[in-house]
């Protein structure tokens, strides 16, 4: 999704949220950031059913606390942090059985959201050849997260810091984006590294 679309997208879910139209605002959410949500926790699970499962929770924990958003962060930065935290919270359960979370009662959400579980992700319509993505593959998820917010969604600093925080975020916002910024250029130099070991093997 480009600059100008996620503004835009933003701003509808924000229009929808001011005029008391809470079902519309979630369904518009869940139409836009859900493909890239539904990305972002298979990269970190390798398993699209259980990044379906956790999708579906995190859904269904924002409708419930979509009427007490403060907004202190756009919705997307929102919707990561929820979703991240779920998978956080789910992983053992998921891993033993995959009961569906039910999203809400409102039909338009549950619409949406099968309409993200059934698409197909755009890095899954081809085979993947190219060595760095198997690379980025065998990172373990919490380096994974980082180059995907980065790179992929292109988050800013501050926000990656806000996803990736634990369920109480640290007050020193500013000290931990710096130090995600090092963690990332480290990762980045790792695999450069490795890529030109490959590749000379």
């Amino acid at each position: 999704m480009d600059r100008d679309t996620r503004i835009a997208l933003e701003a509808e879910v924000r229009r929808r949220f001011d005029a008391g139209d809470l079902d519309g605002a979630m369904t518009t959410a869940v139409k836009g950031y859900g493909p890239e949500l539904l990305g972002f926790l298979i990269g970190l699970t390798r398993d699209h059913d259980r990044a379906s499962d956790v999708l579906g929770a995190a859904c269904e924990k924002m409708w419930r606390g979509l009427p007490g958003f403060r907004w202190d962060s756009s919705f997307r930065v929102w919707a990561y942090t929820v979703t991240r935290h779920e998978l956080l919270r789910l992983a053992p359960r998921i891993a033993r059985d995959r009961a569906q979370v039910p999203v809400s009662q409102v039909e338009s959400i549950n619409l949406a959201l099968a309409e993200v579980r059934t698409a197909t992700a755009t890095f899954q319509k081809t085979e993947v050849k190219d060595e760095l993505a198997r690379l980025r593959e065998s990172l373990d998820p919490e380096d994974h997260a980082l180059l995907t917010l980065r790179l992929d969604r292109r988050m800013a600093w501050n926000d990656i810091a806000r996803v990736l925080a634990g369920e109480t975020p640290s007050e020193n916002l500013t000290r931990d984006a710096a130090a995600l910024r090092k963690r990332f250029e480290r990762l980045k130099e790792r695999l450069a590294e490795h890529l030109l070991d490959q590749t000379e093997d």
